[in-house]
């Protein structure tokens, strides 16, 4: 087994082990939380027992439904933390077109780190974040068109934006090599 396919499944282990802890600590039935995500409770009942590899847009509802940051979910805090190119857990939708990759977070803070992939000649649009969410995106490599509400921005490597995340955004690769981002998420 590799090394990510081992951190993916630790991480499915620990986003199960968490999501049991935060339903239990809100004193909510997988019924109650299946009506407040939009997820199945036996969906919901498969990634706590660590059985599924949830999607990013399910991780995204339940973090919503639950009123906590995404990355609550994804990674216990401590106070080092080194994580090596390619050797951390990798989330994804299904299709594989946006894979996100949970860096760091300062839940105090409500601050979280992500690198995202986009391959080429695909679209990612994110579930919507908690009102007041700022979103800074940063591109390290390729071109990435970005649609916030109505209007569009072109971003060239090293280029970066900052933008109210509530709002509907989609990531766009019009490019035939992949793009990766930087992701900065802070909650208020």
């Amino acid at each position: 087994m590799s090394s990510t396919q081992n951190e993916t499944k630790k991480l499915i282990q620990f986003v199960g082990t968490t999501l049991r802890e935060l339903r239990k600590e809100q004193k909510l039935s997988l019924e109650e939380l299946a009506a407040k995500t939009g997820v199945s409770k036996l969906t919901l009942g498969n990634i706590e027992r660590g059985e599924t590899n949830p999607t990013l847009g399910m991780l995204w509802k339940i973090s919503n439904g639950l009123s906590v940051p995404l990355m609550t979910l994804l990674k216990p805090e401590n106070e080092i933390n080194i994580l090596r190119a390619g050797q951390g857990p990798q989330i994804s939708e299904e299709g594989q077109e946006w894979i996100l990759e949970p860096l760091f977070s300062d839940t105090r803070g409500g601050i979280e780190m992500y690198r995202g992939f986009l391959q080429p000649h695909c679209k990612y649009e994110p579930e919507s974040h908690h009102p007041g969410t700022i979103e800074i995106a940063t591109v390290m490599s390729g071109e990435v068109q970005l649609t916030i509400g109505e209007s569009s921005y072109t971003l060239n490597k090293y280029d970066s934006i900052q933008f109210t995340a509530s709002e509907k955004h989609i990531y766009a690769n019009l490019q035939d090599e992949q793009v990766v981002l930087h992701l900065t998420i802070s909650y208020k």
